[in-house]
C-alpha cells in the first residue's frame, strides 16, 4: 500500500492555508484581552482553550490556581521565569480565561479534568487585575472614571475594587510610597477570591532613576511594593498573584533592568513556585493545535509513521541510535505531520538565539513553511528539515531576521535557489534531482548549524542526523551521503571535521582554493603536471621510448617501439572530428622539419574528449590545494588547526582522484595501419592510413602491462612470431620472380617501416623467429652472402642461430632446396682412408677449375668513404648517412668510428663581419677544432 503525503491526511488552519495570518497574532497580548480588544482566538476562552494544549507546566500551576482560588491550598505567588518565547503570556492569559469564569469549565477544553484532579466541583468566579509592565507609564498617570491613578498599587486597588478598592491606598497613590502589608492584605481580603497578573515587571521597575521619584513612584518604593504584596498574599487564602520575569540578565536590559530582576527575583524568591518551562515533547501538540485544524485519516497517519519507524530499524547504521528505541514511533505520531527532528533543531538550537522566542518563533516559521509547501503540493510524508522552503521569500526572511548578519550569500550560494549549487548539481545529475537530495542535505545542514553561538564547544550535525533530516522510506540513504560528498567538493561555506558538517558565514578553504584554481593555465601548469604523473604511471618495459606531450621532431625516427602520449589538447573522440589523429598524423609522417621512415615503430595513446574538461579541473584543483598547503607550512597564510587538517585532507584527496581521472582520461590506444595487396599483376597496392582504437581498462594494476595486453589481444604488437608468418610475408613481399632470396636485415627495417606489414616488438622478436624456422625446410634457407651466383655460408634445414646483419640473406625454400641439391652434387666425396680420393675411370666435371690455394678469404678489418654533400640538404642527408651506415658500425662491439667533416665556402663578394662572427661563435661552441676565414 503506497503511503500518503501529508497535505492528504493533516489540513492546516484557514490562516496558515491562505496566508493571511500576521505575525502579532501569534503573540498574546494579556492586556488586550483584558481590555477586551484582542482576536477571537484570545479573546474567546473556549476557543482559546481549544487552541491550546495544556502542557504539564501549565497542569500544575492551573491545578495550584484552581486549589487557591477554592481555598484549597495552592501557592499564593507563582512566578513565571523562562526563556524568551517560553510561553508564560499564553499561560497567563489561560489563568485569566478560568479565573473569570466567563465561560463554564466544562466548555473549556482540558479544564474539566483538571478541576477533577484538584476535587473542586466549581470553580467560584474570581476577580482579576492586570498589571502590564510594557503598558503602563511610571511617569504618567491613568484617568479612570475620573480618577488619576498613578501607581502600581493604585491600579491594582481600582481593578480589584473600583472606587472604594482605590480609596484604600489613595493616599499612598498620591504620595509615591508603597501601602503597607496589612493595607495590601485588607485589599486582598474584601476582593477575594482575586488573581493578579503581572506581566513585564522588570521592564516597569528599571525605567526609574536611583534617588529620583516620578509619578509611579521611585525605584524603591515599587520594590516595596513587591515585598508588601508578596507577604499580604499569604494572608489571604484565596488570592493569587502570577508574575513574568525574563530568563536572563540580558533580557532584562540596561544595567538597571539587571538591578531591578535581581531585586525583583530576591522578593519573589522567598515565597515563589517556579513555573515549569514547555518541554519539547509538548511542543508537537501546540503547534500542531495552533496550525492543524485536523487529521482525516487516522490509519493513514499511522501507516506513515509505522513506516518510518521501521525504514530507521532496516537502516540503523546510517540514523542515531534514539531511532532503533520504540519509543521513537510515539514521537512520531506525536509530532505528525511534523518530523520531531524539525522540532529538536528549532527547540535545541534555534531557542538559544536572543531573539527567537521558545514557542511563538517556532509558530511563526512553521506557519510560513507550512504555507509555502502548501502552495507548491509538496508531497513529502512529513515536514522534514529537508522539506523547509528557504527559496521561499518569506521563509527565508523570517529565518534570517534570528540570524546576525552574513546568511543571505550562504543560503543563496550553497542551499536553495536557482542560481545555487545544489541546484546547479541536481540539473546535471538526474540520481540526485530525482529526490532533491542535495537541497534537502545543504538545508537539514543548514537548520541544525546556523544557530550557532560563540559559547558552542562543537560544532555542526552528525552526518547520521543529517541523514535522518532529509531520507524518507522507499530512498536509499546512500544516495544522500553520495549528495553530501558532491557537496563538500562544491559548495563554499560547508565545513566538515570529525564525522559533522555544518555552514558557515565565513567561505571554508574551498573559496580560496576555488579563487587559485583561476591563476593556473593549460599549457604552463596543467600539461606539465599531468606529464609528470603520466611518466611515473609507465615502465620501460614493452617500449624503447614513451614521448610524453613531446613534438613530432622530439620523437625519434629510429628502429625502436615508441608510445607518443599525446597531449589533452589533442583528445580522441570516437563521433566527430578527433584533433588526436590530426595530431598523431603529423607525428606519423614527420620528424620535425623531415619526413619519417620507421613510421610502423609508433603506438600513440590520447585522451577521451568527453573527460578532458573533468581532469582539467581535477588537477587545477589539485595545483589550488598544493598551493594552499605550501603557502601554511611556509607561514604565507594564517589557518587554525581545522583548517589546516582539512587543506591536508583536500590535498590527499585531490591528489588520489587526479591519479584516477589520469587513468579515466588517457584511455585511447591509437595504432596506424595500412591494408595492401602484394603487386602480382592483379591490381595490388596500399590504402590510406587507417586509425584502429581500442580502450584501455583504467581498472588495470599495471598501466604498461595493460598497454601490451591491448596491443596484443588485437594483433597491433607482436612479441612472439612463427616462422610460417614470416615466409608469408617474405613470399608476398620479398621473393620475386627474379629474385629468390632478400636481405634479412632489410625484411626487419623494412617491418619497422612499413605499416601494412607486422609491427614486431623488437628486432628479437625477429631473430627467434629466424632461428625456430633454421631447421624446417618448408620456410626459409639462409646465407652470409652471395658471390659469383653463390652463396656463401649456405644453411637450409639445420638448427643455426643466425646474426641479423647486412650480409644475411633469406632463400625461398623452393630455390634453396634445389641449391642444397646442386651444392651436395657438386661437392667431391670424402676420399676412403688409404685412397687418393680420385676416381680415375670417372670423367671429370666441365667447367671453370677452381684455385688450388682453397683458404678462407681475408678479413676487412678497416673501412673508409667520403661523400659530397648537397649544401641545401645537409640536413636530411646527415640523418640518412648516420642511420644508414654509421649505425651499422656504431652498433656492433668493438668497432672503433670516427667522422670527420670538412666544410668550404667560397663568395666572391665576401663574407660580412655579422657572418663571420655568426659563424666563428657557433663553431667554438660545437667545439671545430678549426675554423677561419681567408682572404683569397
Amino acid at each position: 500500500m503506497s503511503l500518503k503525503p501529508w497535505r492528504e491526511i493533516a489540513v492546516p488552519h484557514d490562516d496558515v492555508l491562505k496566508g493571511t495570518f500576521q505575525q502579532a497574532e501569534f503573540a498574546a497580548d494579556l492586556s488586550r484581552v483584558h481590555a477586551g480588544t484582542a482576536n477571537a482566538e484570545y479573546q474567546n476562552p473556549a476557543q482559546f482553550f481549544q487552541r491550546t494544549f495544556i502542557t504539564e507546566g501549565m497542569r500544575l500551576l492551573l491545578d495550584s490556581v484552581v486549589k487557591r482560588l477554592s481555598g484549597r491550598g495552592g501557592d499564593p505567588v507563582i512566578q513565571l521565569q523562562t526563556a524568551f518565547g517560553g510561553g508564560k503570556t499564553h499561560t497567563m492569559l489561560a489563568v485569566y480565561h478560568l479565573a473569570k469564569g466567563v465561560a463554564p469549565a466544562s466548555d473549556l477544553q482540558g479544564v474539566p479534568a483538571i478541576l477533577d484532579a484538584a476535587g473542586v466541583t466549581e470553580l467560584p468566579r474570581a476577580r482579576v487585575a492586570v498589571l502590564d509592565g510594557i503598558k503602563s507609564s511610571p511617569n504618567q498617570a491613568v484617568v479612570r472614571d475620573g480618577q488619576s491613578i498613578r501607581t502600581l498599587w493604585g491600579d491594582l486597588a481600582w481593578q480589584l475594587g473600583g472606587a472604594p478598592g482605590y480609596a484604600l491606598v489613595a493616599d499612598a497613590d498620591a504620595s509615591g510610597t508603597s501601602p503597607g502589608k496589612d493595607v495590601l492584605a485588607d485589599l486582598l481580603g474584601r476582593y477575594a477570591p482575586c488573581v493578579i497578573l503581572i506581566d513585564e515587571l522588570v521592564a516597569y521597575v528599571r525605567q526609574f532613576e536611583e534617588g529620583k521619584a516620578l509619578t509611579g513612584g521611585s525605584f524603591d518604593s515599587n520594590l516595596s511594593f513587591v515585598q508588601a504584596l508578596t507577604e499580604a498574599l499569604k494572608a489571604v487564602p484565596t488570592a493569587v498573584l502570577l508574575a513574568s520575569l525574563p530568563e536572563s540578565a540580558k533580557e532584562a536590559g540596561s544595567q538597571r533592568g539587571e538591578k531591578a530582576l535581581a531585586s525583583l527575583s530576591h522578593y519573589f524568591g522567598r515565597i515563589q513556585a517556579l513555573w515549569k518551562p514547555v518541554a519539547t515533547e509538548e511542543a508537537f501538540e501546540i503547534v500542531r493545535r495552533r496550525l492543524f485544524s485536523s487529521t482525516n485519516d487516522p490509519l493513514a497517519l499511522e501507516s506513515v509513521c509505522r513506516a518510518f519507524a521501521d525504514y530507521y530499524i532496516d537502516n540503523r547504521d546510517d540514523f542515531p541510535q534514539e531511532t532503533q528505541d520504540s519509543k521513537y514511533l510515539k514521537r512520531l505520531t506525536h509530532a505528525y505531520p511534523i518530523h520531531p527532528e524539525v522540532f529538536d533543531r528549532l527547540y535545541e538550537d534555534w531557542s538559544t538565539l536572543d531573539n527567537f522566542q521558545r514557542t511563538r518563533g517556532v509558530l511563526k516559521l512553521m506557519a510560513k513553511v507550512i504555507h509555502r509547501l502548501w502552495k507548491d503540493g509538496n508531497n513529502d510524508l512529513l515536514i522534514m528539515p529537508g522539506s523547509f522552503p528557504l527559496m521561499d521569500a518569506d521563509t527565508l526572511n523570517e529565518v534570517l531576521y534570528y540570524l546576525p548578519q552574513g546568511w543571505t550569500p550562504v543560503i543563496e550560494r550553497d542551499v536553495d535557489g536557482e542560481r545555487s549549487e545544489t541546484w546547479e548539481i541536481e540539473n546535471k545529475d538526474t540520481r540526485f534531482g530525482s529526490v532533491q537530495a542535495c537541497r534537502r542535505t545543504a538545508r537539514a545542514i543548514f537548520l541544525g548549524s546556523a544557530p550557532s553561538t560563540s559559547s558552542q564547544g562543537v560544532r555542526g550535525l552528525e552526518l547520521e542526523r543529517v541523514i535522518l533530516g532529509v531520507a524518507q522510506p522507499g530512498q536509499q540513504p546512500g544516495l544522500f551521503k553520495d549528495a553530501l560528498r558532491r557537496l563538500g567538493d562544491r559548495l563554499h561555506y560547508l565545513n566538515a571535521a570529525n564525522n559533522r558538517f555544518w555552514l558557515d558565514t565565513r567561505p571554508n578553504l574551498r573559496r580560496e582554493m576555488e579563487e587559485r584554481k583561476r591563476r593556473f593555465q593549460d599549457r604552463e601548469d596543467l600539461f606539465p603536471s599531468i606529464r609528470e604523473r603520466v611518466q611515473k604511471s609507465f615502465a620501460r618495459d614493452v617500449f624503447g621510448g614513451i614521448h610524453i606531450f613531446t613534438g613530432s621532431g622530439d620523437v625519434p625516427d629510429d628502429w625502436a617501439l615508441r608510445l607518443v602520449v599525446l597531449p589533452p589538447d589533442a583528445a580522441f573522440s570516437k563521433s566527430g572530428q578527433s584533433l588526436a589523429i590530426e595530431r598523431a598524423t603529423e607525428i606519423l609522417n614527420q620528424r620535425g622539419e623531415q619526413p619519417r621512415f620507421k613510421q610502423n615503430r609508433l603506438i600513440f595513446l590520447a585522451a577521451d574528449y568527453d573527460s578532458v574538461g573533468r581532469l582539467k579541473d581535477h588537477v587545477r584543483s589539485h595545483l589550488a590545494w598544493r598551493s594552499i598547503v605550501s603557502d601554511y607550512k611556509d607561514n604565507r597564510i594564517v589557518l587554525d588547526n581545522l583548517m589546516a587538517k582539512q587543506a591536508q585532507a583536500s590535498l590527499e584527496q585531490a591528489e588520489e582522484t587526479v591519479r584516477r581521472m589520469i587513468r579515466e582520461t588517457c584511455k585511447w590506444l591509437l595504432a596506424p595501419v595500412q591494408e595492401a595487396r602484394p603487386m602480382n599483376g592483379k591490381g595490388g597496392g596500399l590504402s590510406e592510413v587507417k586509425w584502429e582504437h581500442f580502450p584501455l581498462n583504467p581498472g588495470a594494476q599495471n598501466w604498461s602491462q595493460e598497454i601490451e595486453r591491448v596491443l596484443k589481444e588485437n594483433e597491433l604488437l607482436i612479441s612472439e612470431w612463427a616462422p610460417i608468418h614470416l615466409a608469408k610475408v617474405l613470399k608476398d613481399w620479398f621473393w620475386k620472380d627474379d629474385a629468390k632470396d632478400t636481405s634479412a636485415l632489410n625484411v626487419w627495417q623494412q617491418s619497422c617501416q612499413q605499416l601494412y606489414l607486422p609491427r614486431l616488438k623488437d628486432d628479437a622478436v625477429f631473430q627467434r623467429t629466424l632461428a625456430a624456422g633454421a631447421e624446417s625446410r618448408e620456410f626459409f634457407g639462409f646465407a652470409q652472402g652471395k658471390e659469383d651466383g653463390r652463396y656463401v655460408g649456405f644453411s637450409f634445414g639445420r638448427r643455426a642461430s643466425p646474426s641479423l646483419d647486412s650480409s644475411l640473406l633469406l632463400v625461398e625454400p623452393v630455390t634453396a632446396a634445389g641449391y642444397a641439391q646442386r651444392d651436395a652434387a657438386a661437392r667431391p666425396m670424402e676420399p676412403a682412408p688409404g685412397t687418393t680420393g680420385i676416381d680415375a675411370s670417372r670423367p671429370r666435371a666441365k667447367g671453370p677449375a677452381r684455385p688450388a690455394d682453397d683458404a678462407p678469404p681475408s678479413v676487412r678489418k678497416r673501412f673508409y668513404s667520403s661523400i659530397e654533400i648537397n649544401p641545401l640538404r645537409a640536413k636530411e642527408q646527415f640523418a640518412s648517412l648516420d642511420d644508414e651506415v654509421v649505425r651499422q658500425f656504431t652498433s656492433r662491439f668493438g668497432v672503433n668510428v670516427s667522422i670527420t667533416i670538412e666544410i668550404r665556402a667560397n663568395s666572391d663578394t665576401g663574407f660580412d663581419e655579422g657572418l663571420q662572427r655568426a659563424v666563428r661563435e657557433n663553431c667554438k661552441v660545437l667545439k671545430f677544432r678549426s675554423a677561419e676565414f681567408e682572404d683569397s
